[in-house]
């Protein structure tokens, strides 16, 4: 059976007038701006995200990431742990050490079942000593927190709080037009700042899902999210900014080597599989699944690949020898590379870099691949550091 990335069965969002069965599904404070250019919507954590526009093609988003500057207005949902106990739990429920990460820094949470499958993963900022905002991917944490916190001193709050990326080699030189004072210092890879948007406290992180130069900001209820977003179009339009879809990042972060929970990875699969493991603090207390893990196989199952001859399928089959040992996860194909790409979860640990198989792809046929080291390039995240500046020529 053809799933949705074949092109032809996929199920979108679309808005249109009159009262009717939506319940438990949120708009995002953007969601009327983004009308003009024709969104279409998936659900992520129960809110709406835009995943393309009629007004902007997924080949054209890719290049105006790349080269310039692009909004997404996320589906991501912040959690508030605060209290005596806050660190308490992150730590429970984190396979990092949290400790490490000081106020005013984020860092990255990787939480697990207790059999070692993986559960959720997300940025975390750490605002205060006692208090967080975990910045969930899709997944059914909040109340997971909950019940592990009981006898804990703590609160979980389900924030109303709207995240956004901006993400794109001009970046940088939008915030430093948009904030009073400029860009704030330090704010360095994985750093957090509070800074004034036309007269609005915004709180912003040096963080992205794209592996480009970039950073999110987080919109509150008592913003003026109109005028948040009118002060900081303006300040972009000189650098070529504008609203995308998830789509156009999508291709950027499968090059960029970072995954997608409950696709890429599951409940199925522990930290090892799909090479989450150097985020393993083995020596940080009793977290949750750290028996389990300390037992498992930790041999790599997901591998990138590159696909010379078409698209690979989401859920397409990885055959070698005519025999199906694995499954697609993400395919896309790369305008910058010329080529398919994507990542196959193997049903067992094997071969790694350079190993060829067949993969079922979007026109229906199965066509050769190889798998690749992820990232694809810039294995040291050097673009999203600032370290390097990296805006790629289109091909002809």
């Amino acid at each position: 059976m053809m799933h949705s990335s074949d092109g032809k069965t996929r199920d979108l969002i679309t808005s249109r007038p009159g009262n009717g069965w939506d319940h438990n599904m949120h708009r995002h404070v953007y969601h009327d701006l983004e009308a003009k250019h024709g969104p279409h919507y998936t659900v992520y954590n129960r809110r709406f995200m835009c995943v393309y526009m009629d007004d902007l093609t997924t080949e054209e988003g890719y290049w105006l990431l790349r080269t310039k500057a692009a909004c997404l207005h996320t589906g991501e949902w912040p959690i508030e742990i605060a209290g005596p106990d806050a660190l308490k739990l992150m730590e429970l429920l984190f396979v990092n050490n949290i400790s490490k990460v000081k106020p005013g820094r984020c860092g990255y949470g990787v939480a697990c079942f207790d059999d070692g499958g993986l559960l959720v993963d997300g940025v975390f900022v750490r605002l205060a000593e006692d208090r967080f905002w975990y910045v969930q991917a899709d997944g059914d944490f909040i109340n997971w927190a909950r019940a592990h916190a009981k006898g804990m001193d703590v609160k979980i709050i389900g924030t109303p709080i709207n995240v956004s990326q901006i993400q794109g080699p001009t970046s940088m030189e939008i915030l430093a037009a948009a904030a009073t004072g400029g860009i704030p210092a330090p704010f360095g890879y994985f750093g957090s700042a509070w800074v004034d948007f036309g007269g609005q406290e915004v709180l912003i992180t040096r963080t992205g899902y794209t592996n480009e130069l970039g950073w999110e900001f987080y919109t509150e209820p008592h913003h003026d999210a109109h005028a948040l977003w009118a002060h900081l179009e303006a300040a972009g339009a000189p650098h070529g900014l504008r609203m995308f879809g998830l789509d156009s990042m999508n291709i950027r972060r499968i090059e960029a080597g970072i995954l997608n929970a409950n696709s890429d990875f599951d409940e199925t699969t522990t930290p090892f599989a799909v090479g989450l493991d150097r985020f393993i603090d083995m020596e940080n207390g009793d977290f949750i699944g750290k028996a389990a893990l300390e037992r498992a196989e930790k041999g790599l199952r997901l591998h990138g690949l590159t696909c010379a001859g078409a698209v690979p399928r989401v859920n397409g089959a990885v055959t070698v020898d005519g025999v199906q040992v694995g499954r697609i996860t993400a395919g896309e194909r790369s305008p910058f590379l010329q080529t398919g790409i994507g990542y196959a979860l193997m049903d067992k640990p094997g071969d790694g870099s350079g190993s060829v198989v067949m993969v079922e792809c979007t026109d229906g046929a199965l066509h050769e691949a190889v798998f690749c080291a992820t990232p694809m390039y810039d294995p040291t995240s050097e673009i999203a550091r600032g370290k390097i500046v990296d805006i790629p020529e289109r091909p002809a």
